[in-house]
C-alpha cells in the first residue's frame, strides 16, 4: 500500500507539472513557483512515507532498496527542480539565478514541505497500511543515538562528499548520472545508518 501511495503521488505530481508547464508558460514566476512546489511536495511526501518503512524487514536491505529506487524515480521525474534551499542558494550565490527567483523557489520549497506534512498526516489518519497505525501519535522523535557535535560533523562530511561528487559528475551522461547519484545517496544513507542507527 505504501509503495502504491508513493507511486500515486509521483504520478499525480508528474501530471500536475505537465499541466503547469502547458497552461502557465506565459506566467514565468507563477509557473516556476508551482513547479518547484510540486517537485518538493513529491520528495517530502515520499520521504515522510519512507520514514515509516525504515524498519521493515529484512533490515537494512528493504530501506536501502527503497532509497535507491525512489531517488532514481525523483531524479528522472523532477528534472529542472532543486527541491532544496541549499540547492537553490548555490546557483543564486554563483549568479546563475536572481535573488528574487531564488527567494521564490525557496518559498515554494517551504510551502511544499508544510503541505506535504499536512497531507501525509491526513493519509496516515486513514490508516490504509499497517505502518500508518500509530504514525501520528509517535510524533517527531530524535532517532540519533550519538552526540549533536558528532552528528553535525558526520552530516558536514557527508554533505561535502556529496557536493564534490556532484561537481565531478557534471559531464556524465544524464541517463547514467541519475543512477550514480542514487547510488551515492544510498551509500551515504547506509553509512549514516550505521553511525546513527536510524534511516531517513
Amino acid at each position: 500500500t505504501s509503495l502504491l501511495l508513493m507511486a500515486g503521488i509521483a504520478l499525480s505530481v508528474g501530471l500536475c507539472r505537465r499541466f503547469t508547464r502547458r497552461r502557465l508558460r506565459s506566467h514565468q514566476r507563477l509557473c516556476t513557483f508551482l513547479l518547484e512546489m510540486l517537485s518538493t511536495f513529491q520528495i517530502c511526501a515520499c520521504t515522510n512515507e519512507l520514514c515509516l518503512l525504515g524498519n521493515v524487514e529484512p533490515k537494512p536491505h528493504t530501506a536501502l532498496t527503497l532509497t535507491y529506487g525512489f531517488t532514481v524515480l525523483h531524479g528522472l521525474t523532477l528534472t529542472g527542480s532543486t527541491c532544496n534551499p541549499c540547492g537553490t542558494l548555490q546557483p543564486m550565490w554563483g549568479g546563475g539565478i536572481s535573488v528574487k527567483m531564488g527567494g521564490l523557489k525557496i518559498g515554494a520549497q517551504f510551502v511544499a514541505a508544510v503541505l506535504a506534512r499536512v497531507f501525509m498526516h491526513f493519509i496516515w489518519s486513514l490508516e490504509m497500511a499497517e505502518p500508518h497505525s500509530g504514525a501520528i501519535s509517535q510524533g517527531c522523535g530524535n532517532p540519533m543515538q550519538t552526540t549533536e557535535v558528532q552528528a553535525f560533523c558526520i552530516e558536514l562530511l557527508f554533505s561535502v562528499v556529496f557536493q564534490l561528487t556532484i561537481l565531478r559528475m557534471e559531464s556524465v551522461n544524464p541517463k547514467y548520472k541519475v543512477h550514480l547519484i542514487a547510488l551515492l545517496i544510498t551509500m551515504l544513507v547506509y553509512a549514516g545508518q550505521s553511525l546513527f542507527f536510524s534511516f531517513f
